[in-house]
């Protein structure tokens, strides 16, 4: 039996990538996960993955950055599962330009999804675990919040996650809910295995550790800040970058 048994987790952005890796580590321990993303057929998909595997999982295809969608999910969550024990706020998009050339809708298509969209899954989050008197919300930032070359859109959401967080577990403590915010570095994903090898090499050679990290490594520390292990830690920002930031 796992950490997270007979708990109810909803993970967004957890059709690929990291997110799903998070997921998948939630139903090892576990968790009955609600898989959010915006394509319905990738949530289809990756629910089918994991109930041939014998977890407990279901899907709501979700985006985000639309409020009355993120109510639908936690709706749906709800009257299927009863409840909502873990938040897990992954989604996430960028739009990398450099800040002369960079849109309107550059900037707005980014801050929409990664931090309105964070928000509006925190406050539904919130609402419930008020409630209830318990649950824990878990949201990924990034090594970037630090400000990041051609990534002023991104650099900027990121941050915001990490105020949102803290001024969250300042709301939220007393109702026994704990808010932290997870920065990963350089994690290997569909989305940078689309750099050029030349780039790959210079991120990698920032590292410490001198590798890029897994979806693994960043799931293992979710799990253990939504477990009961961690009831007393809220308001952090943890790196999982092997030392790229120190």
């Amino acid at each position: 039996m796992g950490r997270l048994h007979d708990k109810v987790s909803i993970v967004t952005g957890a059709a690929r990538g990291l997110g799903k890796g998070i997921a998948e580590k939630l139903c090892k321990e576990g968790a009955t996960v609600v898989i959010a993303d915006i394509s319905e057929e990738a949530c289809r998909d990756v629910v089918n993955e994991f109930t041939e595997k014998g977890y407990e999982a279901a899907y709501c295809a979700t985006n985000i950055a639309n409020q009355e969608e993120v109510k639908n999910l936690f709706a749906y969550t709800v009257r299927e599962f009863d409840t909502v024990d873990i938040l897990v706020n992954n989604a996430g998009i960028n739009r990398d330009v450099t800040i002369h050339k960079m849109t309107v809708d550059q900037w707005q298509q980014v801050i929409d999804v990664n931090l309105t969209g964070t928000f509006f899954c925190t406050q539904e989050a919130a609402l419930l675990m008020r409630e209830k008197e318990y649950g824990r919300i878990i949201s990924i930032s990034s090594a970037s919040w630090l400000g990041n070359f051609g990534q002023a859109n991104y650099a900027a959401s990121k941050a915001g996650v990490v105020g949102l967080t803290k001024t969250a577990s300042r709301e939220l403590a007393i109702k026994n809910i704990t808010c932290n915010a997870i920065c990963p570095g350089f994690i290997e994903t569909d989305m940078t295995r689309g750099v050029p090898e030349k780039v790959w090499d210079i991120m990698v050679s920032k590292i410490p550790m001198k590798r890029a990290g897994s979806p693994s490594d960043v799931a293992n520390m979710v799990a253990f800040l939504a477990s009961d292990e961690a009831s007393y830690i809220t308001g952090e920002v943890i790196n999982v970058g092997g030392g790229m930031i120190l």
